[in-house]
């Protein structure tokens, strides 16, 4: 189920309008920033800037925009300094929402998070209350085409050090460590696989089922959270 939810995100992505696909690039941007000043602007000696530049550019971010984030990160053209932090909390039906940020002003960033849950029947909870059902791993999506064998793309990725492969009815979702996601990308674009997204996500235990009413509020809140100027991501454990 992770895969093909995953999945339909890549998609709605690709459909968005031109604003919105600057919030992604804007959000892009600053995990481009953060990183650089964690592991340096040289991809190949840093991994994770490696990852988030492939994560750049299947969701279309120019490349000069990706260059201009990691030169203003390295000091060249002056940088706001960014703090990750993350909210975790529960959504409606006892869903778990965690939210990962990064922001120059704590204090707006949490209560803007906390009045998204609030408004949509949820609430903030502490950290580590909802962290221990999730796991955090690499995930590479492979678009099915009907030329496609699936046997030999679940040998290629066995073979390229997944750790799992997961197939759905119109894509591949391959699970890997964090540690090793780059080295499995390189190994599967090697072998001449088109990648539609790679990146580090956390992936829950278990999955839980609203009904229709509860569902329609949960989304609401989700969207209401990836809205948030400050958020990067949010993950949650609804099916």
């Amino acid at each position: 189920m992770s895969g093909h939810s995953k999945w339909n995100n890549i998609k709605r992505t690709k459909e968005k309008t031109d604003a919105e696909k600057g919030k992604i690039f804007t959000k892009i941007g600053r995990e481009l920033a953060v990183c650089v000043k964690e592991g340096g602007p040289d991809p190949k000696t840093n991994n994770k800037l490696a990852d988030i530049i492939s994560k750049a550019k299947s969701n279309n971010m120019p490349n000069d925009s990706i260059q201009r984030a990691i030169k203003k990160a390295s000091g060249e053209l002056g940088a706001v300094n960014y703090e990750a932090c993350t909210y975790e909390g529960y959504g409606v039906g006892g869903s778990a929402v965690i939210v990962e940020c990064l922001t120059d002003n704590k204090n707006r960033t949490a209560g803007d998070v906390r009045h998204a849950f609030d408004k949509f029947g949820g609430s903030l909870g502490s950290a580590g209350c909802v962290s221990y059902l999730f796991k955090r791993n690499g995930v590479i999506i492979i678009e099915k085409t009907p030329e496609m064998n699936s046997d030999d793309v679940l040998m290629a990725g066995l073979e390229a050090g997944a750790s799992d492969i997961i197939e759905d009815e119109d894509i591949f979702e391959i699970i890997t460590t964090p540690e090793s996601l780059s080295s499995v990308k390189a190994n599967l674009e090697a072998q001449g696989y088109a990648l539609a997204s790679s990146e580090i996500s956390l992936i829950p235990d278990m999955y839980v089922d609203l009904d229709e009413a509860k569902r329609a509020t949960f989304e609401k809140m989700i969207e209401k959270l990836e809205d948030l100027d400050d958020v990067q991501q949010v993950y949650h454990n609804v099916k």
